[in-house]
């Protein structure tokens, strides 16, 4: 599929019903030593209790005033939910991660930062999603996520009809939900179910608000990787209506 945008593409079949299980890596390398004692000492301070967020304003997580909370499932090495943290104090982030070795290099920097806008979710992201209030986020980030390339694998993806109702029911009218792929299939697949959706409006309005990165962006290493592979991400932003 080409949209008048000169979007990437790629046929799609309708997902299927959400399995129960997590998919992908729990748990990678030996931690370093300073990253374990960070995870046992900080982590506790920094982890979300999900009965709070069920009962009380996410804005309550954080120990001082924030204009808004915003989201970044999939959070990898937490180089870009760091990085955002640092630039805009005056904003709460929640990020979520299951490897536990990206839980711990975020945990390290969060705390050797002294930074006090983020909590952190080490698990799962669905079930903690379903316990966020309605219209509680100003954004959500999901930043190259596992494309499970193969089409018998494609029902994994985290970009599907469930999910999407999830961002919807998050996301304050005006919010936004960004997605960056290197995966052009992948990049094709979300912009067919979000054009599709009429709660949700494409940002872009030239080729180069989807082949440029946002303002501030850091870099991960996953985009590194993708650039040395001779792969082109694509950033993709859509506003909640």
């Amino acid at each position: 599929m080409t949209t008048d945008k000169d979007a990437p593409g790629g046929e799609t079949p309708a997902p299927g019903p959400r399995e129960a299980a997590f998919y992908g890596r729990r748990k990678g390398k030996k931690l370093r030593t300073a990253q374990a004692a960070h995870l046992a000492q900080d982590l506790p301070q920094l982890a979300i209790d999900p009965e709070h967020v069920a009962r009380r304003p996410l804005a309550a997580l954080f120990p001082h005033d924030v204009r808004a909370v915003r989201l970044e499932i999939g959070f990898g090495g937490g180089e870009h939910l760091v990085s955002e943290a640092r630039r805009h104090p005056d904003i709460g982030y929640i990020g979520a991660e299951a490897f536990l070795n990206g839980i711990a290099k975020a945990t390290t920097a969060v705390a050797e930062l002294g930074l006090a806008n983020v909590r952190l979710h080490g698990d799962d992201v669905v079930p903690l999603l379903d316990l966020l209030p309605d219209a509680s986020l100003d954004r959500i980030d999901l930043l190259y996520p596992d494309p499970w390339p193969k089409r018998r694998h494609w029902k994994r993806r985290f970009v599907r009809a469930d999910n999407i109702d999830r961002i919807a029911r998050l996301l304050r009218p005006g919010g936004h939900f960004r997605f960056a792929t290197d995966i052009e299939h992948y990049a094709g697949w979300t912009l067919r179910h979000f054009l599709a959706d009429p709660r949700f409006e494409w940002t872009a309005a030239r080729a180069d608000d989807w082949r440029l990165p946002w303002e501030g962006w850091p870099g991960t290493r996953y985009e590194a990787k993708a650039l040395r592979e001779g792969r082109r991400p694509g950033y993709y932003e859509f506003r909640r209506l």
